[in-house]
């Protein structure tokens, strides 16, 4: 595996040091539980506390900021992604985006579409709701070899999985399996939780067709409040489940009665958005353009590879194979004999935060977390 403890940029200032203004949690906790909800960064607690603010002050006198608010987290979230902003609609959750294509497709008897085993749930009940009503679902391992996904991918009509596994940190090989999709005229949609804001991900060059993510993990900002896209060619395959009066292209004129679709990923929004949330994604994704996502990955992934090494050396077994190609920022790893709950109760007494998940310690740091407080988290292992 190994890992670099010296990352540093141009500059020579080191990328944890230099943003560090931006997460006041490092005063408080070593925080390595990014994969379960990120601290908010400052950008984006700065931004929801101006509207509370300003709410409290002039209610909605100040309607416009909102608006420039949605349609600054289109244009950040497409930049995030290389999609269109009239590909971007903003939703509640990564389920409720799933949900969305899992549900407005017109599924016909005889469909069959490829899932994985191992995903989290809100990328595992929608199919097999899909199988209870006679949509054949083939089930494989996300550690499939690309020819098995290549065979199961022929003459399907969509394939499901995460950009990367909520417990094993297993990162999918996207692009090769976005051009598997390609060849085959299988949708390709992506659930990017675990991974959009630590690794680049561009839904153009992997040939996805859809994607969906929460801003409160990897992305640093707020629950309830996240991204789908949905390229422009499937929208016109995909009709809105739940519909309301935003869904339609004259939703500003009460009085009409035209129900006719607004003409991008608009149509799948039903009703008012989450207007502090908005506020809140937009500062986090912005803050994470500036720092520039591939500066993130590398230190990402040498933060996981450091843990990884360490709790090996330290008797622990890591749950998968970490190689530069497949590993992310989510390392779960057990020690016989001892529960997980337990060692994340011994971590948190000494301010490090992480979580038990089906009998392992996960920890997922992000990129403002330092070298030397990793080694601090390996100290206090019992």
């Amino acid at each position: 595996m190994g890992h670099t403890a010296n990352v540093k940029l141009p500059s020579e200032i080191a990328i944890w040091d230099q943003f560090a203004h931006h997460f006041p949690v490092r005063e408080r906790l070593i925080y390595l539980n990014h994969a379960a909800v990120a601290p908010l960064c400052k950008p984006a607690a700065d931004a929801m506390k101006h509207l509370a603010d300003d709410c409290m002050q002039f209610g909605s006198r100040h309607y416009n900021q909102w608006l420039d608010a949605y349609e600054g987290l289109r244009v950040a979230a497409a930049r995030l992604v290389g999609a269109d902003r009239s590909e971007i609609a903003l939703v509640k959750n990564t389920s409720e985006g799933i949900a969305t294509v899992a549900m407005g497709l017109d599924w016909k008897p005889g469909d069959r579409m490829v899932a994985f085993l191992e995903e989290f749930p809100a990328n595992y009940y929608p199919w097999k709701r899909l199988e209870k009503s006679g949509i054949h679902v083939t089930w494989l391992s996300v550690e499939d070899p690309l020819d098995k996904i290549a065979d199961a991918a022929r003459g399907a009509k969509l394939l499901a999985i995460s950009f990367v596994q909520f417990l094993s940190g297993y990162r999918a090989p996207i692009q090769a399996i976005g051009e598997i999709c390609l060849a085959n005229s299988c949708i390709y949609l992506v659930d990017a939780i675990q991974g959009l804001g630590a690794f680049p991900l561009d839904v153009k060059t992997c040939h996805i067709d859809a994607l969906a993510s929460d801003g409160h993990k990897w992305l640093l900002g707020p629950e309830g409040c996240g991204i789908l896209y949905i390229n422009q060619a499937l929208q016109d395959r995909v009709e809105p489940v739940e519909f309301g009066w935003t869904n339609v292209a004259g939703y500003n004129d009460y009085a009409s009665r035209d129900m006719a679709l607004r003409q991008d990923a608009g149509r799948y929004e039903c009703g008012t958005l989450n207007t502090i949330g908005c506020f809140g994604l937009r500062a986090s994704i912005e803050l994470l353009l500036e720092v520039g996502i591939g500066k993130i990955a590398p230190v990402v992934q040498n933060l996981g590879d450091r843990i990884a090494d360490g709790v090996v050396k330290k008797g622990y077994e890591l749950l998968g194979t970490r190689t530069p190609e497949t590993g992310a920022g989510i390392v779960s790893f057990r020690k016989p004999g001892v529960e997980a709950s337990e060692i994340v109760r011994q971590l948190a007494v000494a301010g490090i935060a992480a979580a038990p998940r089906a009998g392992w310690v996960r920890t997922s740091p992000h990129f403002y977390i330092t070298p030397n407080e990793i080694d601090r988290m390996l100290e206090k292992l019992p």
